[in-house]
């Protein structure tokens, strides 16, 4: 399968949780997690249009600061998901520095705080000096915090002594354009084929007839049957700070399911369960038990206690070993 997106841990597995999700063919990417940042770039940053927080504990959202510095100036929107109680905090992080300067820069954040029932909304704009915002009208909640022609972000309340998001994001299906076929029929490459697949993805009428050039049109249907190759869409989760409990094992399982790519926090050695639930936090052996409950096809695990600093490959032995032996 051709992938869409490339995701990358931007820190070691010692170091804050942040996960970046650049798009091949768009000069955009999302992240979930905002711990430091300064593994990207800011061409990297730059490219962020949504980011996803699982909980404000300092580690997942000290990287606010650095991320807002670099976005400021810039003419653009960026949409940033968070628990309850997460409007406070990014208030909290904005009315900690004076903005006498920016009345005239474009740039406007739309925070958006998860709830049970309802996501609450507040825009801050540069031009009106960020604080204190304008309140949106509330949307109801679905589960779903983004659903868009080619993609869905799913989220879930998860248990860390305090609510927790976890994450699950999901391709529709994934346009193969099979060159070959465009070769035999004579036909170019070119801004054509991306209207094309809009109208693959919103499943517009097959009898249109899309113009390619002067020598090529064709209906929309017969064309598609001709030239592309349509296969289901990536599939991750993301999963950090929860503790192993009947709950969250159900949530995080829901949103796993069948995932191409689990990245899932290991924080503690199975020696040392009874730490990890006192901590609120899985064990190495149990974030590798839920990948291959899940059907995961590959295990990627972070955000690993200090205590192991020297001997990391126990923590990713563990897990492995969970992951792919059969009990």
């Amino acid at each position: 399968m051709r992938q869409s997106f490339f995701p990358k841990l931007v820190n070691g597995p010692f170091q804050d949780p942040a996960l970046f999700i650049p798009f091949v063919h768009e000069k955009r990417a999302i992240l979930f997690d905002l711990g430091e940042i300064y593994g990207l770039s800011a061409r990297e940053i730059l490219k962020t249009s949504h980011v996803f927080i699982s909980h404000t504990h300092i580690d997942h959202f000290v990287g606010f600061d650095r991320f807002l510095r670099i976005l400021i100036g810039r003419n653009k929107t960026v949409c940033m998901f968070g628990p309850p109680g997460f409007i406070a905090n990014v208030e909290g992080k904005l009315s900690g520095y004076t903005w006498n300067l920016l009345f005239d820069r474009p740039f406007k954040l739309l925070v958006i705080e998860v709830t049970p029932d309802r996501l609450i909304r507040k825009l801050y704009t540069c031009e009106k000096g960020l604080l204190p915002g304008e309140q949106l009208p509330d949307i109801p909640y679905t589960g779903y915090l983004l659903n868009e022609d080619h993609l869905t972000i799913r989220t879930a309340f998860l248990d860390h002594r305090i609510p927790c998001l976890g994450f699950r994001l999901e391709e529709k299906f994934h346009i193969n354009i099979i060159k070959a076929r465009l070769d035999e029929m004579n036909i170019p490459t070119g801004p054509w084929l991306s209207q094309f697949k809009k109208w693959l993805i919103n499943k517009k009428n097959s009898n249109d007839i899309i113009t390619i050039n002067e020598n090529h049109a064709y209906p929309i249907g017969e064309l598609a049957e001709r030239i592309a190759l349509i296969t289901p869409g990536q599939k991750i989760a993301y999963i950090t700070d929860v503790i192993y409990s009947e709950s969250n094992i159900h949530q995080i399982l829901d949103l796993a399911q069948d995932v191409d790519h689990l990245y899932i926090e290991a924080a503690f050695s199975q020696t040392e369960e009874q730490l990890a639930f006192e901590k609120y936090h899985l064990t190495s052996y149990q974030s590798g038990k839920l990948a291959k409950k899940a059907g995961a096809k590959a295990l990627t695990v972070f955000h690993f206690s200090p205590r192991y600093m020297h001997k990391p490959q126990l923590i990713e032995n563990e897990a492995l070993k969970a992951f792919t032996t059969d009990e």
